[in-house]
């Protein structure tokens, strides 16, 4: 189907939302509305958070929770298959499904098709297209829906859903879907390659998440309240930050460990931000190695106190790696705030990190892993503030200049139809330029 072809509104299926962590997808909505697409929000989870940042108040789009899981709506569940079973494309649907619960037989895989029948069943008729963000859970609901009602359908892909998903299935949802968008140079190499007659009419673009410059502005210049710190007085100790989901792949244990290795005559403080699976072992990690007294471990938190404490920090670090089940990151958002605020970053030459931050200019990489190489990185930072001055105003330039939200949402704009503008034609050159014109 041609660009100018695909209708309007559009369902965004996502995971779940609000999500502190998906703060992209949140700008990308708004973004969006903004250029005049009408959008209703499929979510199939129920938010966990209990804060929302600013710009989830401003999105206007209408929500619809699906059931988490069949079995707590039943009559729900029930309804919809009465309903859905006499379309023309549910058979089909059912077919599609079953070939992939032979290959993938897990509860989550027939919750998917539930959770399909209800979107099919509750959609209204104006909307003709669905578009997934993640390429697993949220693409496969999209895809057997779509078939169920004869409807168009797209992605957004990210990080682990593309690195987790089996091959099989990634290219069988690339040889339907309508068009599909990634957010690094790593990832579309990956998917296009993967994509049907060597992603053939574009099937995969590039589309940065880029940063909102509006809600993280360069900070006032009397805001370098530390810029003197050297990590000798005690009283006054360097200031670390940290941004991650305390998972595997975020390699947060690594972290833990180089700051441990630390001269005892350095002095340092790391403020984590974020939730996770893992952050009660990482506390006790901590508290093994004698560094807990250091190290504040604040939780999820709105946008607002990201940006606080990356004004009050000297040094941003991520420790990324891959993870053992595949997973890691694309282009983590984080390390363009910590840029955008011209904070200096140490992170791993992981998937697209070394897209963003080239090592001695813009910032500073070290392997994944390399606990020993990453403690050296903080040590050296820790000592210079010259230094750090000299890589955050060179991190906040590359970012301003290369990942301005505003720049690539207009890429995307253009594959839902919108009206083409001079900011997207020059978007569009920009792309191509950075995929090699694929």
């Amino acid at each position: 189907m041609t660009l100018e072809r695909i209708p309007r509104p559009v369902a965004f299926i996502l995971k779940g939302y609000p999500r502190l962590s998906e703060t992209f997808i949140a700008q990308e909505i708004r973004a969006l509305e903004q250029r005049g697409l009408d959008i209703r929000i499929i979510s199939l989870r129920h938010p966990t958070d209990h804060a929302l940042h600013p710009v989830h108040k401003r999105i206007r789009a209408a929500v619809n929770y699906l059931p988490e899981y069949l079995y707590q709506e039943p009559m729900r569940v029930w309804g919809a298959w009465a309903k859905v079973r006499r379309l023309p494309g549910f058979d089909q649907a059912r077919r599609l499904w079953l070939d992939d619960l032979r290959r993938d037989p897990t509860p989550n895989r027939a919750r998917r098709f539930g959770q399909a029948m209800v979107l099919a069943a509750e959609l209204d008729n104006d909307v003709r297209h669905l578009h997934a963000h993640f390429l697993h859970t949220p693409a496969s609901v999209a895809r057997y829906a779509a078939h169920m009602t004869h409807r168009t359908w797209s992605c957004s892909a990210h990080a682990k859903d593309i690195w987790t998903t089996e091959g099989w299935e990634i290219e069988e949802k690339l040889a339907e879907v309508d068009w599909l968008v990634t957010c690094s140079r790593a990832a579309h190499g990956y998917l296009a390659e993967r994509a049907p007659m060597a992603n053939g009419q574009n099937t995969v673009g590039l589309v940065y998440h880029g940063i909102d410059l509006e809600q993280f502005p360069v900070p006032p210049r009397d805001s370098a309240v530390g810029a003197h710190r050297d990590g000798a007085d005690p009283s006054d100790p360097v200031r670390i930050l940290s941004v991650g989901r305390a998972v595997a792949k975020k390699g947060y244990d690594d972290l833990i460990a180089a700051l441990a290795a630390l001269p005892e005559s350095l002095h340092w403080r790391l403020d984590h931000i974020g939730g996770g699976v893992l952050s009660e072992t990482l506390a006790q990690q901590a508290r093994d190695l004698g560094v807990d007294s250091r190290i504040v471990w604040h939780g999820a938190q709105p946008q607002a106190a990201v940006l606080r404490a990356a004004r009050a920090a000297d040094i941003f670090v991520l420790a990324s790696r891959i993870a053992a089940d595949g997973d890691r990151d694309g282009l983590p958002n984080v390390l363009m705030e910590a840029q955008s605020q011209g904070l200096a970053c140490i992170a791993t030459e992981v998937s697209a990190i070394p897209e963003l931050i080239s090592h001695g200019d813009t910032g500073i990489l070290v392997p994944p892993q390399d606990r020993d190489a990453l403690s050296r990185a903080v040590a050296e930072l820790t000592t210079d503030p010259a230094r750090r001055r000299l890589l955050g105003q060179a991190g906040q330039k590359r970012v301003r200049d290369g990942f301005s939200h505003d720049y690539w949402i207009e890429r995307l704009a253009g594959r839902f139809g919108l009206p083409e503008t001079e900011r997207q034609v020059a978007a569009d050159n920009a792309a191509d330029k950075a995929v090699g014109g694929a």
